[in-house]
């Protein structure tokens, strides 16, 4: 009896002991709940007004570099300058052939390739040299014809001057279709000599140049018009380049454009622009222009690269700086000005002119600034990764903070 009663007082303290357990960190729960609702509230509802708004400080942000660093990293500074500015367009252009020296050798009649006597791309060959030899029912008949003309005019030799005349006409106009056909006068004169029918006929070259296409194989039927070689003359050679729409007004038929390939250093070239498409490429905002070169040596091969350049007026006297100093995105030009607390700061640019070393400044910085002249993209890069993670983005050897001085030992002791 006393041990029931012992067990039935203990089990309320029991049941209130455990509900204290539950319950402390469910009231506790619930006031943080209420005391973070209404500040969290408009927190959201701020931060969905302000959805899609680009903040003040996804903009490029100072950054501090010590001399160290800057010497770790291959920084160098340079002065903005009132200079001396030679004009001058530059691009990037491309050695292809001189379309009016390429010939297309095709057959104006039916028939089968008996044998290829130029029979590989690349092949050097000169005006005349045999192509292939070529059966067509077309050329069998056209040398019978000749060669009963030919018996004819004989025959009537001591006739009326009306038959000899008529004979020789007709004659004249069977040798006739032969060369029209593309048999050279020669074959036509050994045809006459020997007074017996060819199965096949040589076709001779027009051109002379290097095959640079070849659509004909040995046993192969081609039809009247088929291209079969493709003869290209590099004497002359074509170099097209891309003009910027900005620069398009300082181009002129006639000017003379200096070449450099990577193929032939040391060796620049000299031609003259020949040709100015009159169309413009909406989407890079630059249209062609056509430089010819002469190609001694056959030196310039079709398909290399080739920079161009030409003066596109009289110089100026222009504030500059070096053109690795300034960072294109495409939307804006940055550079990072040199302060005289050592901070590097962006500073967004207008450009101008430029050439080969230098670039224009039109806005933006003053005569006599201090500003990053290399290694300006590792700056850039340090100074965009300082945006993005609230200044703890630190890239090595760039560090933005001092580092913390150790703590005195006996404050470790004494802890």
């Amino acid at each position: 009896m006393t041990g029931n009663m012992q067990e039935t007082g203990s089990s309320p303290r029991r049941f209130a002991r455990w509900a204290l357990y539950i319950g402390v960190p469910v009231v506790a729960i619930a006031v943080a709940w209420f005391a973070t609702r209404d500040a969290g509230e408009p927190a959201a509802a701020s931060e969905h007004a302000n959805h899609g708004v680009v903040p003040a400080a996804s903009l490029a942000q100072p950054v501090t570099l010590t001399v160290a660093d800057a010497q770790r990293i291959g920084v160098t500074y340079a002065v903005v300058e009132l200079t001396s500015l030679d004009r001058e367009i530059r691009t990037v252009g491309q050695v292809t052939f001189d379309e009016t020296r390429v010939t297309t050798i095709s057959t104006k009649i039916d028939g089968w390739i008996e044998q290829l006597h130029v029979n590989f791309e690349g092949q050097a060959i000169g005006a005349g040299t045999a192509l292939f030899a070529i059966y067509s029912p077309m050329l069998v008949t056209a040398q019978e014809e000749l060669l009963l003309a030919k018996r004819l005019a004989a025959d009537v030799a001591g006739g009326a001057a009306d038959a000899r005349e008529n004979a020789a006409l007709l004659l004249s106009s069977t040798r006739r279709r032969l060369t029209y056909w593309d048999v050279s006068p020669a074959d036509v004169a050994r045809i006459e000599t020997s007074g017996e029918v060819q199965r096949t006929l040589t076709m001779r070259s027009t051109a002379s140049g290097f095959v640079v296409r070849k659509n004909v194989l040995q046993g192969q039927r081609v039809m009247a018009g088929d291209p079969l070689y493709r003869i290209a003359n590099l004497g002359t050679v074509w170099v097209e380049g891309e003009v910027f729409e900005r620069d398009l007004a300082a181009v002129r038929l006639g000017q003379t454009v200096t070449a450099e390939l990577d193929a032939l250093p040391g060796r620049s070239r000299r031609g003259r622009i020949t040709y100015i498409y009159p169309t413009l490429n909406a989407e890079t905002r630059t249209s062609r222009v056509r430089v010819e070169l002469p190609n001694p040596g056959l030196a310039l091969k079709p398909g290399m690269y080739a920079t161009l350049r030409w003066p596109a007026g009289v110089a100026i006297s222009a504030l500059t700086v070096p053109r690795s100093a300034v960072v294109s995105t495409g939307e804006r030009h940055l550079v990072f000005l040199k302060r005289g607390d050592g901070m590097l700061e962006p500073r967004v640019v207008m450009v101008g002119t430029s050439t080969v070393n230098r670039i224009e400044i039109l806005n933006g910085l003053v005569a006599g600034d201090t500003v990053v002249a290399s290694a300006t993209f590792l700056v850039d890069a340090e100074s965009n990764l300082n945006t993005l993670l609230g200044g703890m983005g630190n890239m090595p050897g760039m560090d933005l903070t001092a580092p913390k001085k150790p703590e005195d030992s006996s404050a470790h002791s004494n802890h």
